[in-house]
């Protein structure tokens, strides 16, 4: 979740200081909203986008299965196996 929310910073900052060259300046506020909620989240630990993000099921874990594998055995995702925010098994997209 953590990379997504990266590139969507990234993407909007750059986004933002494109149209500010070749629009309008006034798209460097959007800049300043989204260095200013960079910076709080690093303090609060909330971010809106990752609330966005986690409610249109971006970033979800697909299963949490014993050890990442199904029933047969297999495994239930074809990703990589971790742990979430609860220390249960998990395969991650």
């Amino acid at each position: 979740m953590e990379l997504i929310i990266r590139r969507f910073a990234g993407t909007f900052i750059l986004l933002s200081l494109v149209l500010a060259k070749y629009h309008s300046p006034n798209w460097l506020w959007f800049t300043a909203f989204v260095g200013v909620n960079l910076l709080q989240s690093s303090f609060t630990n909330f971010c809106p986008l990752e609330i966005i993000l986690r409610k249109m099921g971006v970033g979800q874990s697909c299963c949490c299965c014993s050890e990442g594998k199904d029933e047969k055995g297999q495994s239930c995702c074809g990703g990589s196996v971790g742990k979430d925010e609860k220390g249960k098994t998990c395969c991650s997209k």
